[in-house]
């Protein structure tokens, strides 16, 4: 049976599939990434991941996989095949599909930004099902974003597009990581709410889940904190609708699991700000974590379809 192996590399750890021509999921597997062993062994690692999900495909379908597709985070050149740098893996510039392309017997290898191939996976398959455009945003440690044009993820000229998460929403804010202040993830992303409750709670331990169900039980402090952070993400989702103008606006990660007690007010936010704008269907994320690995799948039988059309 013909398939493809498709993988999801995180932070800590690694989602992996053997993926069919319709789509079916035929094969899962997860892994720990073990970044705390150095980059190397990260790259190790998902090649020997990537060769044993081959040879699980040879063993139990009677073929090796015709292609492979692998998300990885951070700054990611897909059209070299090249990871370029990720601060939570420590690497630098690894040449990720020659590597994995001569680790599996020379097939075809497609690279993808994780959250980019997430997109992918969601417009497609997902929440975006059969949108012309679409504006995929996870909000997790970071806040990023997929910007969805007729099936395909707009990349940009040099691979930053959708990077919504460093729009500055409050000059005056806190310092970001990128260099600049009040960026949008650092008020509004899973991370930013759970230091925020951490501190109005008292409890260090605390999380943006905490958060949310203390929310739901009418806790004020709790009830300022998600107004805050909802108050700029809606800031954040009106900039990007006015420039890209998406059919449908998809939110994932870990604050979306807060179902209502954020879609509510979040789109009730956005109403109140937009002028002349159309306003989005917005919804939640349909694939979960496997959107990553998802996306990989069809990442690779993408890059088939171009090779034969070539």
């Amino acid at each position: 049976m013909k398939h493809v192996i498709a993988l999801d590399v995180g932070g800590t750890g690694m989602k992996a599939a053997l993926v069919g021509a319709d789509g079916a999921l035929l094969h899962e597997a997860r892994r720990a990434t073990g970044r705390e062993r150095g980059p190397d062994a990260v790259v190790e690692s998902i090649l020997a991941f990537a060769a044993d999900l081959r040879a699980y495909g040879e063993e139990h379908f009677g073929e090796s996989a015709v292609a492979a597709g692998v998300a990885v985070p951070g700054i990611v050149d897909a059209e070299k095949g090249i990871a370029v740098y990720a601060a939570n893996l420590g690497w630098r510039d690894v040449p990720m599909r020659q590597l994995l392309g001569e680790r599996l017997g020379g097939v075809p290898v497609a690279l993808g930004h994780d959250v980019r191939t997430g997109g992918l996976a969601e417009g497609r398959i997902g929440a975006g099902q059969g949108a012309d455009r679409f504006l995929f945003i996870p909000l997790g440690t970071g806040i990023a974003g997929a910007i969805g044009i007729a099936g395909a993820i707009e990349e940009g000229a040099h691979g930053y597009a959708g990077e919504i998460g460093h729009i500055v929403i409050r000059p005056d804010g806190p310092d970001c990581g990128c260099g600049q202040r009040g960026c949008l993830e650092t008020l509004a992303s899973a991370s930013a709410v759970s230091r925020a409750w951490a501190a109005a709670s008292g409890d260090p331990k605390a999380d943006a889940a905490d958060c949310a169900k203390a929310v739901e039980s009418g806790d004020p402090k709790a009830v300022e904190v998600w107004r805050n952070a909802v108050d700029a993400l809606a800031a954040g989702l009106v900039t990007a609708l006015t420039l890209l103008d998406p059919r449908t606006l998809i939110i994932g990660g870990g604050l979306a699991e807060a179902g209502e007690t954020l879609f509510t007010p979040l789109r009730a936010a956005v109403e109140e700000r937009v002028t002349f704008q159309k306003l989005p269907h917005i919804v939640p994320a349909a694939l979960g974590d496997t959107a990553g690995c998802l996306g990989a799948g069809l990442l690779a039988w993408d890059l088939l379809s171009t090779e034969v059309s070539a």
